[in-house]
């Protein structure tokens, strides 16, 4: 339905349209003439959401800050997860990946050669030498902030050391890589591929980017491969991850049969991710949980 100058804004800001997006559709419609894919309007936040994400997101990177400061060799990843409960308990926020489709803890903590959505265990030993993600998304008053780490862990090889710093290295360069209303999903994925390869890693490919903030995973699809296909144009508005994840060696994955969750290496070598969660603004790109 077409909005009259004076009705209330689509984006449920009580605004009237020409206060609040008006002029934003009308970029948007240009965009479109010029052959582009405009994103739907359920992917615009309004100030007021954007305010509620950015406040679950300071939880979220507290909680990733505070577990950076007590990981060590020794702990169990069982310890981590408690730490990722408590921690957001104390700010009446809860862990959003907590029996998500049935996920059994609150964190996803993975080492070495899982790829992600490692289970948290009192079994499973921290070790001198490894690297460890984890992935923490936290829901604070309905608004969601979703980011993850690489963790080196003592006296972690070189290889290990350059996986982990390149991988965050392509997250980054896809960051610069956004321009608000010219850059497209592709180019993100087209970003990432390309620094990977050049570097000697594989991208996963079965696990990509999301859009986030009023639910744990919304549209659009953020890929960090070049992919076969037009994509959306990143306007203002926009909330979503890059969480790229880099294999040491073949791209090939398997996801365990008994646990359903937790994804490996094919070849049983080593894999990084880093996450951020992004805004992005009419001059570039704001990072809101890391």
């Amino acid at each position: 339905m077409k909005l009259n100058r004076n009705d209330l804004c689509w984006c449920g800001s009580q605004q009237k349209y020409k206060k609040c997006h008006l002029q934003f559709d009308e970029k948007l419609e240009q965009l479109k003439q010029q052959g582009k894919i405009i994103p739907l309007h359920q992917m615009i936040k309004n100030n007021e959401q954007i305010e509620g994400i950015k406040q679950a997101a300071i939880i979220n990177s507290g909680l990733l800050d505070y577990i950076e400061e007590n990981i060590k060799a020794g702990m169990s990843t069982e310890e981590i997860d408690i730490m990722a409960k408590e921690f957001t308990a104390k700010y009446n926020a809860v862990c959003a990946d907590y029996q998500y489709c049935g996920y059994p803890k609150h964190i996803c903590v993975s080492i070495n050669d899982v790829v992600c959505h490692g289970i948290p265990s009192e079994n499973e030993i921290i070790q001198d030498g490894d690297i460890v993600n984890v992935d923490a998304t936290t829901m604070f008053n309905g608004y969601y902030a979703d980011a993850s780490r690489m963790f080196m862990i003592g006296n972690v090889t070189d290889e290990a050391k350059n996986l982990v710093q390149n991988t965050k290295k392509a997250l980054e360069l896809a960051i610069d890589a956004i321009v608000p209303y010219q850059s497209c999903v592709g180019d993100i994925g087209k970003t990432i591929e390309k620094f990977a390869i050049d570097n000697g890693y594989s991208v996963v490919k079965e696990f990509c980017g999301h859009g986030v903030g009023l639910a744990i995973h919304e549209n659009p699809y953020i890929f960090h491969f070049e992919p076969n296909e037009p994509t959306v144009t990143l306007v203002p508005g926009m909330v979503f991850t890059i969480e790229p994840m880099l294999n040491l060696g073949k791209a090939d994955i398997f996801v365990d049969a008994d646990d359903e969750w937790t994804v490996f290496t094919e070849d049983g070598s080593l894999s990084a991710q880093w996450e951020h969660t992004l805004l992005i603004t009419e001059t570039g790109v704001e990072i809101l949980s890391k």
